[in-house]
């Protein structure tokens, strides 16, 4: 298992060193250079050349990197342009109601998709199994902040059931540990805050988990089916086991090894792709940070955002080769 790890681990450096040279690039091919996206359009000549003086950008390109690469690996890399603050804080500030978000909408994507998919599976044909086939087509269909719009509209304006902004109703005296809402509302003994927290944030996480619930519908089926077809299934039955423990220990568990892939890049696009539910319930996570520093032109935040996002999702794929190996021990073999 360690030297899977090991192995799973040194693979991830060109990746990030990939990533790092892709926005390297796209940072000196900005229309007039960092200096004048800082700057605005409006900046003359030598404020130009002053900042790009201060910022190194005035020395050789392979200087420039290995210099912008140094900034990354000591968590430096510049200042927001819209707060002041460095953007590192600004991501610590932010990151908690993001992660809280995904880890909300993937749990519901995986608590509704799994059962329905297997279920769905057992009884091909059947109107359940027509169901969660064509809703699941639906679900991939709509687009998100299309439905998050539709539902804070519904449940949130006209019916009130759920609020429609922010993270915590103004007033609820919250005591911050972790960041995370919820869990520090339990940590702390301030149950009201958790359960304003919740409440929260059911719409945002319904509009996100929507197409990792369709798509983990559709996976678990597929699978099912395939597994359930295979020779060492039958002969399970034909023995007489237990039908808990056939669709338990041989076909359930071999079933969710492709399941297990599609929820790892489920939850890396849900962390990185939260930016227009976040905005549209002012979420205030990096997603709807993200989409301020676009109309800011904040370019020091949107490059330190994918890094560290991107990061996260390596991380996150690393994980799923982990599961990977505990479910199917044959992994660990090869």
């Amino acid at each position: 298992m360690l030297r899977l790890v090991v192995r799973r681990l040194l693979q991830l450096i060109p990746t990030l060193l990939g990533l790092s040279v892709l926005l390297f690039i796209w940072l000196n091919r900005l229309p007039g250079g960092p200096a004048s996206a800082i700057l605005g359009e409006r900046a003359t000549d030598a404020q130009v050349a002053a900042i790009n003086k201060a910022l190194g950008l005035d020395q050789p390109l392979h200087v420039q990197y290995f210099r912008f690469l140094g900034r990354i690996f000591e968590l430096d890399l510049g200042t927001s342009v819209q707060t002041g603050q460095p953007v590192w804080d600004e991501f610590v500030l932010r990151f908690p109601a993001t992660v809280e978000l995904s880890v909300f909408a993937m749990l519901l994507a995986i608590a509704v998709g799994v059962p329905l998919g297997y279920v769905a599976a057992r009884r091909r044909g059947g109107w359940l199994d027509v169901a969660s086939v064509s809703g699941s087509l639906v679900g991939i269909c709509i687009p998100v902040f299309f439905l998050a719009t539709i539902l804070k509209e519904i449940f949130g304006v006209q019916l009130g059931i759920f609020p429609t902004f922010g993270r915590l109703t103004s007033g609820i005296n919250a005591t911050e540990v972790t960041g995370l809402a919820v869990l520090d509302g339990l940590l702390t003994g301030e149950f009201d805050a958790s359960w304003d927290a919740i409440m929260h944030l059911v719409l945002p996480a319904v509009a996100l988990a929507t197409i990792p619930l369709a798509v983990i519908v559709r996976m678990t089926r597929a699978s099912v089916l395939e597994v359930l077809g295979e020779d060492y299934v039958r002969t399970a039955e034909s023995k007489g086991l237990e039908k808990k423990t056939v669709r338990g220990r041989h076909v359930l568990r071999n079933a969710l090894l492709p399941v297990i892939t599609a929820v790892g890049l489920l939850t890396g696009s849900l962390l990185s792709g939260a930016v227009l539910t976040e905005s549209v319930f002012t979420f205030g996570g990096i997603g709807s940070f993200i989409a301020q520093a676009i109309d800011a032109r904040d370019y020091p935040v949107l490059v330190g955002f994918i890094m560290f996002i991107a990061a996260i999702y390596v991380l996150i794929n690393l994980l799923v080769d982990l599961a990977y190996s505990v479910i199917d021990p044959r992994v660990r073999v090869h």
